[in-house]
């Protein structure tokens, strides 16, 4: 399948176009991060305690907030799960060891206890209770009369119940009439749980806990990752082209992680390691997709020798343009699907993409190519300023004739 055979747009015309977008895209992320005091980092960069929570029905961020600023955690971030009963509870780490990462999970369970907890009375919360602490119920109230090795018999029912709960419940049992499904469970059974047992409306589905120390530690690591990448595709194109198809490559990159993190602070989204993930994803993607055009260049290079540098990049871009239509697009769609129906686990990470996908397929023709075209014509005019190039330019006043060579074909 090939789109727009015969293609004849003038990229190179609209550079100025394709700048002053950028500019702006740029300039309004800036100002959104000065004013908003930069990005707003997860728990695996600031440190902190990320507490998920399920609940039976649809949850009340409100009372949520209330219950916390009870506690002293007015600041906690609070984000709901779209799709699901759940929220995500974070803290900013306070202090230092484990006691005080400890004290941040305590902290955010106590403010939850508080505030649900009074809904099962005295009893203890099947939700939360744990394999021994059922069999040691089932074992003293003994509904089966086992008399004999009731203790082994307890204990594999007991796995079997928190089994049910945890894994065909998600963790949260809103009925014990639902234990009927598991095996070994007599009327007896659940009359002894139902007596003994009541069912919290929440449950605590998983606990992040990042140290300050190790935080920040993986925000450089993270800067240092993506800047190593960037040195070593600058080099393979310096050694492959020339330096400044290396140096115009590896700004279009820059703009587009500059773009696509001015984006994540525009829309308040987290930036985290799976974030970091998916920028080094775009930054091979939007390089990819530029080496492309820049091949494309060389090899037009040398069939058309005496056409102006800029319609050679013009040319070049078109050829190539189906191609980026149909894999770029493709690419889109399916980080699409992901960024809509992927959860909010993915939400971050699938927006990066989408972002990113977009902006590193624009800027490798409208970026990348431009400025290797302004440094050639700057090249070509700075020759014929000192007399070494009369007499090059174009019959239009165009780009000069003394065009980029590839390294290695001169």
């Amino acid at each position: 399948m090939e789109f727009f055979r015969q293609a004849n747009i003038n990229w190179m015309g609209r550079a100025k176009y394709f700048f002053a977008l950028s500019g702006f895209l740029l300039l309004i992320g800036g100002a959104s991060l000065v004013t908003k005091g930069g990005l707003r980092y997860g728990i695996d960069f600031k440190g902190g305690t990320l507490v998920t929570v399920r609940f039976a029905q649809p949850p009340n961020v409100d009372k949520i907030r209330t219950g916390l600023a009870a506690q002293g955690l007015g600041t906690s971030e609070i984000q709901k799960i779209v799709g699901a009963n759940e929220v995500q509870i974070g803290i900013e780490q306070k202090g230092q060891g484990e006691e005080a990462l400890d004290a941040g999970k305590a902290t955010i369970l106590k403010a939850l206890s508080a505030t649900f907890g009074s809904e099962t009375g005295n009893r203890p919360d099947f939700n939360v209770a744990t394999p021994s602490t059922l069999a040691q119920i089932l074992s003293q109230q003994d509904p089966l009369a086992l008399r004999t090795n009731a203790g082994d018999r307890y204990t594999q029912l007991a796995r079997r119940l928190t089994d049910f709960r945890d894994k065909d419940r998600s963790g949260l049992l809103t009925n014990f009439d639902d234990l009927r499904e598991v095996e070994g469970v007599t009327p007896g059974i659940l009359a002894t749980l139902k007596g003994n047992f009541a069912l919290g409306s929440f449950t605590i589905r998983n606990v992040e806990i990042v140290g300050p120390k190790v935080g920040a530690q993986l925000r450089r690591q993270a800067v240092y990752v993506t800047l190593y990448a960037l040195a070593g595709m600058l080099v393979y194109i310096a050694f492959r082209f020339e330096w400044v198809y290396g140096a115009a490559a590896v700004l279009a990159v820059f703009h587009d992680v500059l773009i696509t993190l001015g984006f994540f602070s525009l829309l308040n989204f987290e930036v985290s390691l799976t974030v970091i993930a998916a920028l080094l994803t775009l930054v091979g993607y939007s390089m990819n997709d530029t080496i492309v055009i820049f091949d494309r260049i060389r090899e037009n290079s040398r069939l058309m020798r005496k056409d102006a540098f800029a319609d050679i990049v013009n040319r070049s871009i078109n050829q190539t343009l189906s191609r980026t239509i149909l894999t770029s697009g493709l690419t889109f769609l399916t980080v699409l699907v992901l960024f809509l129906l992927g959860g909010e686990v993915l939400r971050a990470f699938s927006f990066a993409l989408v972002v990113g996908i977009v902006v590193g397929t624009y800027s490798s023709f409208g970026i990348a190519a431009p400025i290797v075209v302004a440094w050639n014509r700057w090249r070509g005019q700075r020759a014929a300023g000192s007399g070494s190039a009369a007499g090059l330019k174009t019959r239009g006043g165009g780009a000069s004739a003394g065009r980029l060579v590839p390294a290695g074909r001169r």
